[in-house]
């Protein structure tokens, strides 16, 4: 039987059967003990099979270190895998793996419930702290600000000493609450009237495109003469003030198992990675990128190594998943690790849990 050899864009030869074999072997290898993978690890593991010699095997290594998906980092070493060899494994290699029951139970430890939509920084905080504790690696969960959540309602109670209780609730049935100081007084009937009015003309925008609106009404006579509207304008100045600017809700746990990883032994590679965590609005971009970027079409998104746009993760793993909050605002969650990381598991896992969590958010908002 005649083999046909399936190329790449680049004209170079895809694995065929064996090779995928002996790729899938080393990548395993290499996940286990971080070290090079010589041809007798996969002499032993093919073993009872035919036409697999040891002639054979280092053929096919060779063949596959020709196509770019394996690397020799010294001459007398065995392989390791390349971003490229690992991009071939997650998209050709890959099925969809089963949680065992620890990692589902860890994800569904989380919470749900009303205690959710009430204080959903719990939820995220959880979640990051789960996924790094799931991964030993880096746990990322993205908030998307209230500036990109839609209004749903809006409600003002007044309370001692000229503070009013401002609660607002997105489309996605998040609750926001805070507390404004005035120097002019107002009535709990003014309050109601003037969220009324609010409720009605702004229901279901943005925070951006109701500051806007109330910007343009101040330019109105109708702001003079209206007490509704000047009221409107003058409690929406101090409810959204910040809000509307606000970055995404950063939540990072677990940076400091990057430490163990040899990965990440050069001191100055670590502090650039460090810094890059810390910078929550550059983390922010990062995982919009990989949600809007080529495998925006994907449940969960994977940029290897090379094919991470910021310098400081050249050298990792980014697994991401966006979920979804309803009205076309969404969040994302994701894992960041060398590119030696357990791929199946971790799409998985990172698929799973920002399912749990739209789930979590859908349930709490139905007690309300």
């Amino acid at each position: 039987m005649v083999r046909t050899q399936v190329t790449t864009k680049s004209g170079r030869p895809r694995p065929d059967s064996r090779r995928q074999a002996v790729l899938s072997t080393i990548i395993e290898e290499h996940l286990i003990t971080g070290e090079a993978v010589g041809s007798h690890a996969i002499s032993e593991r093919f073993a009872r099979a035919t036409g697999w010699s040891s002639a054979t095997i280092r053929n096919v290594m060779s063949e596959l270190e020709d196509a770019g998906l394996l690397e020799q980092p010294h001459t007398s070493a065995g392989r390791i895998p390349t971003d490229r060899g690992y991009r071939y494994y997650v998209d050709n290699m890959l099925d969809w793996t089963t949680l065992s029951e620890d990692d589902l139970s860890a994800i569904e430890s989380i919470g749900t419930g009303q205690e959710v939509t009430a204080r959903p920084d719990r939820l995220m905080e959880r979640a990051s702290h789960v996924l790094s504790e799931i991964s030993e690696n880096v746990g990322i969960v993205v908030w998307p600000s209230l500036a990109e959540n839609r209004l749903k309602q809006i409600r003002f109670m007044k309370l001692s000493d000229s503070r009013i209780l401002v609660v607002l609730v997105s489309t996605s049935n998040i609750v926001h609450d805070k507390v404004i100081s005035l120097d002019e007084e107002f009535t709990q009937d003014e309050l109601n009237r003037t969220a009324r009015y609010l409720n009605s003309e702004f229901g279901g925008k943005t925070l951006l495109a109701i500051r806007s609106e109330i910007l343009a009404l101040m330019k109105k006579d109708k702001a003079l003469y209206d007490s509704v509207v000047r009221n409107a304008i003058l409690l929406c100045e101090r409810s959204f003030e910040d809000e509307d600017s606000a970055t995404a809700g950063v939540f990072v746990d677990g940076a400091s198992n990057i430490f163990g990883k040899p990965e990440f032994s050069n001191a100055e590679k670590v502090r650039d990675l460090f810094r890059t965590f810390e910078e929550k609005s550059r983390l922010v971009k990062i995982l919009n990128e990989c949600v809007t970027g080529d495998f925006a079409d994907s449940r969960v998104r994977v940029l290897i190594g090379q094919e991470n746009v910021t310098s400081a993760l050249k050298n990792c793993a980014v697994i991401t998943a966006s979920y979804d909050l309803g009205s076309d605002v969404s969040g994302t969650i994701g894992v960041v690790g060398p590119t030696r990381i357990e791929y199946g598991r971790m799409m998985a896992v990172v698929n799973y849990l920002a399912r749990f969590i739209e789930r979590a958010i859908s349930s709490g908002a139905s007690l309300q």
